[in-house]
């Protein structure tokens, strides 16, 4: 017999387990004597919460009810729950979870920077949610230039896309699929977070800054992922072969990590030749493209 998963008994278990390890105490009320059973009582949280105690007996009960965002944040910050059980109580609710807030801004810990040197020969960068690069490790540089060089406008994976020469050389005969694919990215992420200014800045500039990113736009194509092979033009190493790899970071729903992973087919031959000549240089063989 295969198990089902009871949404309503699982927020039921659910609720009553985060309300039991909730004292008064942290909730901001009086202690009122012994209790029978430890934490919080319905009553209290449907008073902290803003609703009636019949309508929270009946969720916690497990009933078939309808529950919106709004309250669900209000018990979430009653019950005092971190991210990861916020997010499972939205889905226990059947209500698609908050979107990441984007006008935050995130931090690359130590602790991620670390994992990207550890890529060694698969050049890698870690992106928000805005496609801004925010870091990057040795062979990212060696193959794409080093971003700690460029204004924080030309570190924006999109604006690269659409204003890098560089860029464009690098991804060939494939540069217009890649960039379609891009802005249908970005275009479903403007609907996410059509009221964060920066999107609409955003837009406005790119449509300013090339006419191809326009017309692009006007396709109204989205896209959430982009997961493909990838195929890069080095001028004195000829072709190179990836597969891309790319997450979001538990830790931090805002930060994606891409690490190019480099075919057995001399790729990872050209990297090593391609690192090797950056690490001595810090400038890399990519300084002759502009004269191919």
């Amino acid at each position: 017999m295969v198990y089902r998963l009871d949404r309503y008994e699982e927020l039921s278990r659910f609720l009553r387990t985060r309300r039991e390890r909730m004292t008064p105490k942290q909730a901001g009320l009086p202690e009122s004597g012994r209790r029978r059973t430890p934490g919080l009582r319905r009553s209290e949280v449907a008073l902290l919460a803003g609703v009636g105690v019949d309508w929270y007996t009946y969720l916690e009960q497990g009933r078939h009810i309808n529950v919106s965002a709004e309250v669900l944040d209000r018990i979430a910050e009653v019950l005092r729950l971190d991210e990861s059980e916020r997010r499972h109580l939205y889905h226990l609710a059947r209500k698609q979870y908050p979107l990441i807030d984007t006008k935050q801004p995130s931090k690359v810990t130590p602790e991620l920077q670390r994992f990207l040197d550890s890529q060694n020969l698969s050049p890698s960068n870690v992106m928000d949610s805005r496609m801004n690069i925010l870091a990057w490790n040795e062979a990212y540089c060696a193959l794409n230039g080093d971003p700690a060089a460029m204004s924080d406008r030309e570190r924006n994976f999109v604006w690269m896309t659409f204003t890098s020469p560089r860029f464009r050389y690098v991804k060939g005969d494939q540069w217009e699929l890649h960039a379609r694919r891009i802005v249908a990215n970005f275009h479903a992420g403007y609907a996410r977070h059509g009221d964060d200014p920066w999107w609409s800045e955003q837009f406005e500039a790119l449509s300013h800054a090339s006419s191809e990113f326009r017309e692009f736009w006007d396709s109204h194509e989205v896209l959430d992922a982009i997961d493909a092979p990838k195929t890069l033009h080095c001028p004195k190493l000829g072709m190179l072969n990836f597969d891309l790899v790319s997450f979001l970071y538990l830790n931090d729903a805002n930060l994606i990590v891409s690490i190019h992973v480099p075919h057995q087919d001399c790729t990872v031959e050209k990297m090593q030749r391609l690192l090797s000549d950056y690490q001595s240089q810090h400038s890399g063989l990519f300084e002759s493209f502009q004269r191919v």
